[in-house]
């Protein structure tokens, strides 16, 4: 069984996550539509084609961090697949701080400190484990974090 069995993920369109991911290296991401950052979009998605099956981006949105993420499930979806052709699976929008934080952010988060804003990236191998963690600035085509993901494949 999974690490991700227990925590009742479901996809942006509602339905559960399955074992798709089960066995892969993550790089998991609270994504918004409405941030600076938003343009980095491009770059997870191209992340997810280039680093082949063993690996896949997780978009988690998240409307915390200056009401960023207003949209509806659709609105979410036809926006990343029109404006950056995402490919990687969405999750269900989440909370990822607070008293409502959600069981993939209890699991990713831990004791640790909060996450600061949206595109924090966290880079997960196959067990389950946080093998890194990456502030917003940090791109999805930074050296840093394509070491990280090759790391956590070869563990």
């Amino acid at each position: 069984m999974s690490w991700l069995s227990g925590l009742g993920l479901e996809k942006l369109d509602g339905t559960p996550i399955g074992d798709s991911l089960d066995g892969k290296v993550l790089v998991v991401v609270n994504v918004a539509s409405f941030c600076g950052y938003t343009p980095q979009y491009a770059g997870l998605e191209a992340l997810h084609r280039e680093a082949g099956d063993g690996v896949a981006v997780v978009g988690v949105p998240c409307n915390q961090f200056g009401a960023q993420e207003p949209g509806t499930a659709g609105e979410i979806a036809t926006f990343c697949e029109t404006r950056f052709g995402v490919s990687f699976p969405l999750l269900a929008k989440q909370d990822v701080n607070g008293a409502g934080r959600s069981a993939l952010y209890q699991h990713l988060i831990g004791s640790g400190e909060d996450v600061k804003w949206n595109f924090e990236k966290f880079v997960v191998d196959a067990s389950g484990k946080v093998v890194a963690r990456f502030p917003s600035r940090v791109k999805p085509e930074d050296a840093s974090l394509k070491q990280a993901v090759a790391k956590a494949l070869d563990a």
